[in-house]
């Protein structure tokens, strides 16, 4: 938890409680279904927490806007992005319906009240977000697929509308395609090893009305 207080000075008492919070939460599901993995649940707050919080080292969501998560999981990186902008929408998605009984139970818990879970595909998703995160589910292009025609046209923050993903390793093979993107290397921002190879690529996507 100090790792996270650490790189987001800035939280409020309440936010820290709720950070505070996931491990025994995480811990206690790992017991009955592997949510994350066993090596993983010693070092949540580095390999997950901290790691879904990159996107906001990247980007702070303003007030209002709607973010997508998309084979969520457990909850990430919907759920720690979520506790750090109280103020924006976070629509979580699986197509595993008991980790959203864990998403829903931890957001119960820690009284996270701005997400919302859909145990769904998600082409079968009929909205629009400002913007599209996830961790690493598949290659690009396949994902870019999966989420056409969910961007709103309203743009509101510096970055242009679309996906916020977290991939490690070379990606210069799978993002050739896309000459818009943006890759941000995690090791600038964050000292750990953990995050040599990680990166959130930022990919605008325009608005399909």
């Amino acid at each position: 938890m100090k790792l996270i207080q650490e790189y987001f000075p800035d939280l409020s008492d309440h936010q820290i409680l709720q950070f505070q919070q996931l491990e025994d939460l995480y811990k206690e599901w790992n017991l009955k279904i592997n949510v994350v993995s066993r090596k993983d649940i010693d070092e949540l707050y580095l390999r997950h927490v901290l790691h879904s919080l990159a996107i906001a080292k990247v980007l702070r969501f303003l007030p209002g806007s709607a973010i997508l998560d998309v084979g969520t999981g457990g909850g990430f990186p919907g759920i720690p992005l979520a506790i750090l902008h109280p103020e924006s929408q976070f629509h979580l998605v699986d197509s595993i319906a008991k980790k959203l009984k864990v998403v829903d139970d931890v957001a119960e818990h820690i009284g996270l009240t701005n997400i919302r879970t859909t145990h769904s595909r998600v082409e079968a998703i009929d909205e629009q977000f400002d913007f599209i995160v996830s961790r690493a589910v598949t290659a690009m292009p396949a994902f870019v697929k999966w989420v056409k025609g969910k961007i709103t046209k309203e743009q509101r923050h510096d970055l242009k509308n679309g996906i916020l993903y977290l991939k490690g390793g070379d990606l210069s093979e799978e993002l050739k395609p896309y000459k818009t993107a943006t890759i941000y290397n995690l090791n600038d921002y964050f000292k750990e090893a953990f995050f040599e190879t990680k990166k959130v690529v930022h990919l605008p996507l325009k608005y399909r009305g």
